[in-house]
C-alpha cells in the first residue's frame, strides 16, 4: 500500500522532504488534508521503523513541541508512575499499537517496541496525538490530553496549499 500521489505531495509539502515508508493517511485534518500517516514498519531501505503513526502537519507538529518544551512529559510521566488505572490504559495503548503494527507486518527488530516512550515513560508527545487522532478518542490518555491542550491547529486554514485541482 502507498500512498495517493497528492496526498504524498502534502505531506512532501508539510515535511519539507519526502515521506519515508507512509503507506497510508491514518487521519485527516479537519481542513481535509492528512495530518497523520500510518507507515511501513520497515523502509524501503530494509531498516526497522517503529514509528506505527507518524504527526504531519506543521501546525500540530509546532503545538506539541511547545507543550514538550514546557515540560509536560515530565508531568505526564511522573502521573503515570503515581495513577495504576493511567499506567493500565497506557499499557492498552502500547499493545493497540503493537498489534496494529504487526497486522501490516512483523519486524523481528522491534518486537515489543511501540514509540513515544510506551508503555512506561512518556518520551515522545507528537507520537501520542498521532495515534489518538488515527485511533480515536479514548485509545492513548496522553494523546487524548494532548489533542484537548494543542486546539484548533486548523483553525487559519491548510497548513500547505492542497496540490492543484482541490
Amino acid at each position: 500500500m502507498a500512498l495517493d500521489p497528492r496526498d504524498r505531495d502534502v505531506v512532501q509539502a508539510q515535511l519539507g522532504r519526502p515521506p519515508r515508508g507512509a503507506r497510508a493517511v491514518a487521519h485527516r485534518c479537519p481542513c481535509g488534508l492528512p495530518d497523520v500517516v500510518e507507515t511501513n514498519p520497515r523502509l524501503p531501505d530494509g531498516s526497522p521503523f517503529p514509528t506505527l503513526y507518524y504527526l504531519t502537519c506543521p501546525r500540530a507538529v509546532s503545538a506539541v513541541s511547545a507543550l514538550e518544551s514546557a515540560g509536560l512529559m515530565r508531568q505526564m510521566s511522573a502521573r503515570l508512575a503515581e495513577d495504576p488505572d493511567l499506567a493500565a490504559r497506557y499499557r492498552a495503548a502500547h499493545e493497540r499499537y503493537l498489534r496494529r503494527r504487526e497486522e501490516i507486518a512483523v519486524v523481528p527488530e522491534i518486537a515489543g517496541v511501540s514509540a513515544g516512550g510506551m508503555p512506561t515513560r512518556v518520551k515522545c508527545l507528537h507520537v501520542h496525538l498521532a495515534q489518538a487522532l488515527a485511533e480515536g478518542p479514548g485509545h492513548n490518555p496522553f494523546g487524548d490530553e494532548v489533542r484537548e491542550r494543542i486546539g484548533a491547529w486548523w483553525a487559519d486554514g491548510p497548513c500547505v496549499a492542497p496540490p492543484a485541482g482541490e
